[in-house]
């Protein structure tokens, strides 16, 4: 790095680190050990952690947040035997405690959540802080998952674009595929990822610091094991190390290799590890996904069977759907995708939200009525207010309210029959419930995400 940065964190800092690696694709940085160990860079990471509800969950060494902040010498000193370690080069990463977090709707099954000690998740932090601008300009605009300043919903918007019929004319997206990766996180190679990271790193103290992380032991059920390839979820790095390694395998690949060779127009739109392809035509759409497969194995990657799709998605199927298709909607980050009129009858792209997660969404909130019947009504109330609005929030989009009033009643209908077995032998009429409700109102489905472009006139 020709340039020197010999300050701490700041927000200027950032973004020249930004500029230098947006205007040099090639340029290596070194002198970033120094930037990480500044006391303003790790006391910014503390205050970042600190509005996180999730750092006070203990890692293996059982240290809380506010166990730090009892210390009698307070997060000063805290922060001070961290930067001594880094800088005398003392500092090992502790053992990441496994949690197996159910997973909704689907019982005996679990997603792995690793939770890295409070220590381990601040030099976490300080690295993120310090790296994360260096590799964002390397990122392509298609992957939108675990960026600043990017959302599922600008994902959602950017395949809506893509979908959608213009003013200009008629939709030219004809086939989509619908991909997720199997177990990603899990499955990461260490060596292809650390190679795409020194390509950008040239400073061996971060090197280390990065590659210590990766290879850190993992604490399940009071055993060790010592991971050989993946990155745990839960850690603050790990959404980072798995946009870098899949913006090489996938994106890249995608706008170096498969756009330059189609024949119509071609789209991918990622988040994290699921992603949508678009196609104009059915040649370009089958030839991608011949190879897609191979091209991830290449990697030690597998496309989940179940939930990777070929789909013609043309509103009008001419000449019938081809044998390797499927003429069916496709979910993306929770809607489903479908063709319907809209009010001037027009061919439009209707999202609405998918099965799965509305039934799993509801399986949740059956499961916390059930095991908290006894509570006062005013905390069940909070507690059913607060699961609403954060599903307004997020699934309320134009051409959804329908399903969002469905949801409502549904939630309703749960919270009925839990309360009315509060009491064995009390019948709780409608009627009653209704007064009931009126003084205990739950918030009124709306929608919270507006597209008044034409083509969503939906009714």
């Amino acid at each position: 790095m020709s340039d020197t940065v010999n300050t701490g964190f700041s927000l200027d800092m950032q973004r020249k680190l930004y500029r230098w690696s947006a205007a040099d694709p090639d340029k290596r940085f070194a002198d970033l050990f120094n930037i990480v160990c500044d006391r303003r860079t790790l006391l910014h990471a503390w205050e970042r952690l600190a509005r996180n509800r999730g750092s006070n969950t203990p890692g293996t060494d059982r240290v809380t947040r506010k166990a730090v902040e009892e210390r009698p010498d307070g997060v000063a000193g805290f922060l001070e035997d961290i930067r001594k370690d880094l800088r005398q080069g003392s500092y090992r990463p502790q053992p990441v405690r496994q949690r197996l977090i159910p997973k909704p709707g689907k019982p005996g099954k679990f997603r792995p959540l690793g939770i890295p000690t409070l220590k381990d998740r601040l030099v976490q932090m300080a690295l993120k802080l310090v790296l994360e601008p260096i590799f964002e300009a390397d990122f392509y605009p298609i992957s939108y998952g675990f960026r600043p300043g990017r959302s599922t919903h600008d994902a959602l918007s950017r395949v809506r674009h893509k979908l959608n019929p213009t003013s200009a004319g008629p939709s030219r997206t004809q086939y989509v595929i619908e991909g997720d990766i199997k177990g990603c996180f899990d499955a990461i190679d260490h060596h292809v990822l650390m190679d795409r990271v020194r390509r950008r790193i040239q400073d061996h103290k971060v090197l280390r610091l990065v590659l210590a992380f990766l290879k850190a032991d993992i604490m399940i059920e009071g055993s060790l094991r010592h991971p050989v390839t993946g990155t745990p979820q839960g850690g603050i790095i790990s959404p980072m190390r798995s946009n870098i390694f899949l913006h090489h395998v996938l994106d890249k690949w995608f706008e170096d290799v498969v756009r330059p060779r189609r024949r119509g127009k071609a789209t991918l739109v990622r988040f994290a590890d699921d992603f949508v392809m678009t196609f104009e035509t059915h040649y370009d759409a089958k030839l991608v996904m011949d190879v897609l497969g191979k091209r991830l194995g290449r990697f030690g990657l597998t496309l989940h069977p179940d939930k990777t799709r070929f789909i013609d998605f043309r509103p009008q199927r001419h000449g019938g759907t081809p044998p390797d298709c499927k003429a069916q909607s496709f979910d993306f980050l929770g809607f489903t995708h479908a063709w319907q009129k809209s009010r001037k009858g027009k061919d439009v792209v209707r999202r609405t939200t998918a099965k799965s997660r509305f039934a799993r969404s509801l399986v949740a909130v059956k499961e916390w009525c059930r095991t908290n019947r006894h509570r006062p009504a005013r905390e069940q109330r909070a507690w059913l207010s607060a699961v609403l609005n954060g599903h307004y929030a997020y699934y309320g989009i134009t051409g959804n309210i329908r399903r969002i009033q469905e949801y409502r009643y549904q939630v309703e209908r749960i919270w009925h029959k839990w309360l009315e077995r509060r009491t064995p032998g009390r019948v709780l009429i409608w009627a009653n419930f209704r007064a009931f409700l009126a003084r205990h109102p739950l918030p009124v489905a709306r929608i919270i995400h507006r597209y008044t472009s034409w083509n969503e006139s939906l009714a």
